[in-house]
Formats: structure tokens, sequence, C-alpha cells
């Protein structure tokens, strides 16, 4: 996801909960190439809340886009397997499943609409032409320098956060002296971005979207006949004034009518910064993890922004302590860790493949090799669980995973709850409060004093009492708190007497 578009969505989140900010972005320049990004229906939830979904999928890829997965040893061979994608609809019947569908949309445009958004926000003042250039950290802020483009005036601005969403080459990250920490040592590659007919004839149009073919990755990017080759090239081996004749090479046909649209080159690092915070300042999507072209599912960083927003806009507003702001760190790089270890066994596996089947090895052993990785085989993007740890999560004495014989819990700490249809056909998130919100399935109103308790204390925490079937057939656990990025902050069958200290952790007012 670009960078443009994860410092909007930062800025929007922090409007949306009456916080002004200030958005600094080079002179914007076209893509070097066209580029998708995968955003999950998980994703498509939290930009919901901002009133985004609309816009998105207005300007998104049509549902029909084909979403299966082949693996072959060569284009005009038999496929050795076969992954159909998923359906774009996912909601399900036990609230398991998120409230929005996944959407892919073209990066490009997808900076462009949250860049209007932005432009047309009272709240955001979003300097376009102007240039972050370096940044003092100061005992109450940061002084930020900034450049206009197109006079060089150079000017100084006191902030009390810095959030650096400025990409892989962050200066925000490089004025903090943050380094990122390598998996292990990077592998080469090369991308060559065309149009080709003849592929969208032989596989988009049959719902394939992915073709691994050998050592090539073939990706559908769309409208327009556009495809994407990925090739993995040996430390030593160049790349050729010919993209196209090294295509063809590796794939051992003929792509007739190709036309190049770009190529770059690349390396799979897949690097983390070793910390995302210093001081006043935070590191938020690509300025934090580097994965692309790797990967093209943009929800990892969307999660920082979203994550980042509403915990800095709940210390400008007064209820949040400094140890909410100490929870980004703790709750978004694990994820970001993960993810990554899940991106490298996708990457092995797709080398793996080109090895044996380069070595010749038979149609059957290559169908089971892929089979032991069944959790690879599609391609909406990387799935992991989306449970968060951190300080500011209230955790209790009970076991966190069923024993064999026990269904899991559908309300745990640091999840997210069931999202549920109601009877009138309005779905259960969309009543959540702006800030904290108590969610109420007692018969006794057992919930308003510990509401009106939390307001004493100047946090605002919306009352949402509901006897709807549904909601009392899916969450398990009569009153619960979810923030505002719907994760459950705390739950319990009954009022607590220690509330005054579950609201602390909470808040990051005290942690433990």
């Amino acid at each position: 996801m670009g960078a443009g578009a994860v410092g909007a969505i930062l800025a929007l989140e922090l409007a949306h909960h009456n916080v002004a900010c200030i958005v600094v972005e080079r002179a914007v320049t076209g893509p070097r190439h066209p580029g998708l990004d995968f955003l999950a229906g998980r994703s498509m939830e939290l930009l919901r809340r901002l009133g985004l979904t609309e816009l998105i999928r207005e300007h998104g890829v049509s549902p029909d886009h084909p979403t299966g997965l082949e693996w072959s040893q060569g284009l005009d061979d038999p496929p050795i397997l076969v992954s159909p994608g998923g359906p774009a609809g996912v909601e399900s019947d036990d609230g398991g499943g998120p409230a929005e569908s996944h959407q892919l949309v073209s990066g490009a445009q997808l900076a462009k609409q949250l860049r209007d958004a932005v432009r047309r926000h009272p709240l955001v003042d979003l300097r376009e032409g102007w240039t972050f250039t370096g940044m003092r950290v100061e005992p109450d802020g940061a002084v930020a320098e900034l450049v206009e483009v197109g006079s060089g005036d150079r000017h100084f601005v006191e902030a009390r956060h810095v959030a650096g969403c400025d990409g892989a080459h962050s200066t925000v990250r490089r004025c903090l002296e943050v380094p990122m920490e390598q998996l292990a040592a990077p592998a080469r590659h090369c991308s060559v971005y065309f149009r080709n007919e003849d592929l969208t004839r032989r596989f988009a149009r049959r719902g394939l979207s992915t073709v691994i073919v050998g050592g090539v990755a073939l990706v559908a990017r769309g409208d327009h006949d556009t495809w994407v080759g990925h090739l993995g090239l040996a430390p030593d081996e160049p790349i050729t004034t010919d993209p196209v004749a090294m295509l063809r090479a590796m794939l051992g046909v003929r792509l007739d009518a190709t036309e190049v649209l770009g190529v770059t080159q690349w390396d799979d690092s897949l690097a983390v910064a070793t910390t995302y915070q210093r001081g006043p300042a935070y590191l938020v999507g690509e300025a934090a993890h580097r994965f692309h072209p790797v990967t093209d599912s943009a929800d990892i960083s969307i999660g920082d922004a979203i994550d980042l927003g509403w915990k800095l806009a709940a210390v400008i507003n007064g209820w949040g302590g400094p140890g909410l702001l100490a929870s980004y760190e703790l709750e978004r790089r694990p994820r970001a860790l993960i993810d990554r270890e899940m991106l490298a066994r996708s990457l092995e596996t797709r080398r793996r493949f080109s090895r044996l089947a380069k070595a010749g090895a038979t149609r059957e052993l290559l169908a089971e090799v892929l089979q032991q990785e069944p959790h690879l085989l599609g391609t909406a993007g990387v799935q992991v669980g989306d449970r968060l740890a951190s300080s500011v999560i209230w955790a209790d004495d009970r076991p966190q995973w069923p024993g064999p014989d026990e269904a899991p819990p559908t309300i745990a700490p640091g999840g997210r709850p069931p999202a549920v249809r109601l009877a009138d056909g309005s779905q259960l998130f969309d009543r959540l409060g702006l800030e904290l919100t108590l969610v109420d399935l007692t018969d006794d109103d057992a919930g308003r004093p510990l509401v009106d308790a939390a307001r004493e204390r100047g946090i605002p925490m919306a009352h949402l009492v509901t006897t709807d079937p549904a909601v009392r057939a899916r969450w398990d656990h009569p009153l619960v708190l979810v923030r505002p990025d719907q994760h459950v902050a705390w739950r319990s069958g009954a009022a607590p007497d220690d509330w005054d200290t579950v609201l602390d952790l909470v808040t990051g007012r005290k942690t433990t």
C-alpha cells in the first residue's frame, strides 16, 4: 500500500475522533507500473467506520475479478493443482466472518481517492508538494523541517507527535536512526509488468488470477489484459535489456503481442523495524515493515494506521494515558513479524516447487509437496489471526484456548467479537460508539453504573444495550468492552468489583 494512502487513513482516523493534523505529501507522480492492493474484509470493516467503503468499492475492481490460483510446470502443460478463489461475500452465520467482503483496488486510484477525502476534510491540513527533510526530537514533542518543492522555502513546524507514513525509504525512520531487521539474506527478483491478451484468454477468463509456472509467478492486475511476471534471479544473473525475452525464456513459450509497461528489480529482504517508536515519533506502514512487492495485501498497513490513529486521538483528547501509545508497538510489531514468517514460507514454497520442477519431479510428487502447504494455496493474501495481546488489554485467568472437548469462546480479550446482523437488518458493529463501547446483554442494565463511572472519570464510553437474539446467541459474555478498532478490551459475566482498575489498564493510565 502506497505511503500516501497510509498517511491519508491515519489522518482520517484522527479526524474521525475530532483531532486536527497536518499531512505533508511531496509532489505526486504517476505510478511506475500498474498495481492492485488487496483489502481483506477485516480492513474494509475498519474503513467502514470512516465511511470509506463505498468510495473504495466505486473505484475498485469488480467483485467478479478472478481470484483462483494454478500451479503448473509449463503454460502449455496441464495444471498440477488448482485452488479456486473464494467468493467476495464472506459474511457468516456465526459472526466469525467480516461484515464487509474483500476488495481489490488500484493502488494509484486508492491513493487518489483517499487524498481527495483528506483534502476535503476541515480538520486535515494537507500540504501538497511539500517534503519532510528532517526532525529534531524535544522533551515535549518534535520539530519537523519541511521544504516547499516549488519555492524551496524551508519551514519548521512544532508538533506534539509525528507519524512517519513515508514508505520503505522512510526519512522519518532515518532521522530516528531506527534500523531494519531482515529475516535472512535477500534473494533478487525482477518484475515485468505487461499487457497480453493471450494470458487473459488462457487464465483470467477461467477464474484464475495467479499462475505459478516453474520459477515464474504470473499475476493478473485487473482490466485491460494487464499482468505482472515475478521472476527469481540468481545472485550473479544480470537483468537483460529485453525483459520479455527473459520472461519467455523462463516460461518456455512465446508471448505474442506483449506490451511492456514497466520493469522493477527488488529483493525479498522482508524487513521489520527494530522499534516502531522513538519518543513522540512513530513508524507506520511500509516505514515500519518492508514486504512489498512480495505481497499486495494492504491489511497490515491499514491496521497500523487505525491502531495508532485512535490511540493518538485518545491521548490528545485527554482520556488516554501514556501506556496507550506505548501499546502501539506491542500490538502491531508482533503482527508484522508473524506476517513476515508467513510470507517467507510462501516464497520458499515457490522456490521449492521451482527447484523440484527443474529437477524433473513427477506431477504426483509436485502435487504432494503443494498439499503440505494448504494455507498457502489461496490468493487472498496472508491469513493469520487477528488476536491482540498488549498491556492495555485485560487478560483474565481463564484459559485463552479451550480444551479438546470445549467450544472456543466467541468473546476473547484482544479478539474481534462476532459481527452480527441484527433483526432489523443492520450491523451490530455500526451501533458501536466513537470511542469505547460497553455492550450490555444483561437483563438488569448491569452496565449502566459502569458506564456512568467511566464518564465521571472523563472516559468517553457508549452504552449499547441490546436484547437482539442473534447477539445473545453469538456473544458468550454479557458485558463486553469494545475499543474503537472493534477489538475486545475486557469481558465479564458480571459487573466487577475492580472497575477502576480495569479502566486504568484499558486506557493506558496504568499498565501491568
